[in-house]
């Protein structure tokens, strides 16, 4: 497998990114922002610690993360063969994911409401002592809430990226970012004040609701091409080609 150049480098971690944007606006990552969100806000008197408890929110949740991408992606590089058979399996698998993953983006499949429990409150207010830290580990944390899209995103597009490119630094990082863009557009507008905060959530509703459907059509678009272009491996899977041999 041959290292990638610094064009497609770019584009992985592009690519990357917007998908972290794409996976903080679905059902889990959502909640865990919105959970974020409130404990900044307890932080609105001081605009320098609420920013910097929103970067550390980011630099948890990309390290969370990492870790992933390290044991996935070396575990796969470890063995070539191992490694194609990944490549195999993610070609006849991530176009039908990308299409379900889409279903969910246009909300044509709805997860039931995802509520925290009163533990996610007590870590919160664990998070709230420990400082910087607790934001820190607040990230980490909320970065492990999967939920069947997140989890299709991360696992789906995110690491066969990963293990294309070979990398379990910037690609995995630039989709933490993503997730927690959120997070830290807040933390910033805390800085600009109350004003400023509901014009930027108005105009993030419209945002989201459009970059959520350009995402799902593009996915769509995405996903119908790679199952046509593994039409024969399906039709292998299948049985139809030994099928119609022995019609014949």
């Amino acid at each position: 497998m041959t290292l990638p150049g610094s064009g497609a480098l770019a584009l992985a971690v592009l690519t990357a990114f917007w998908v972290g944007i794409i996976t903080s606006i679905s059902p889990c990552p959502l909640a865990t922002n919105i959970a974020a969100m409130s404990y900044l806000a307890k932080h609105v008197a001081s605009p320098g610690s609420a920013v910097k408890r929103g970067i550390l929110y980011s630099v948890g949740r990309s390290f969370a993360y990492i870790i992933l991408a390290i044991v996935f992606v070396k575990s796969a590089l470890a063995s070539p063969r191992v490694a194609q058979l990944i490549q195999q399996v993610m070609s006849i698998v991530i176009g039908p994911l990308l299409i379900l993953i889409a279903c969910f983006l246009f909300e044509w499949i709805r997860i039931p409401s995802f509520s925290f429990v009163s533990a996610n409150e007590k870590f919160q207010a664990w998070a709230e002592r420990s400082g910087q830290f607790g934001a820190l580990s607040l990230g980490f944390v909320f970065a492990l809430t999967f939920c069947p899209v997140s989890a299709g995103l991360f696992f789906g597009t995110l690491i066969p990226l990963a293990i294309q490119t070979q990398s379990v630094f910037f690609v995995p990082t630039l989709y933490g970012i993503g997730t927690a863009l959120p997070v830290v557009a807040f933390s910033l507008i805390i800085v600009f004040g109350a004003s400023s905060l509901a014009k930027a959530f108005n105009v993030m509703t419209h945002v989201e609701k459009w970059a959520r459907y350009t995402t799902a059509v593009v996915f769509i678009l995405v996903g119908l091409f790679l199952i046509w272009r593994s039409l024969p491996f399906y039709a292998e899977w299948l049985g139809i080609n030994s099928t119609l041999g022995e019609a014949k």
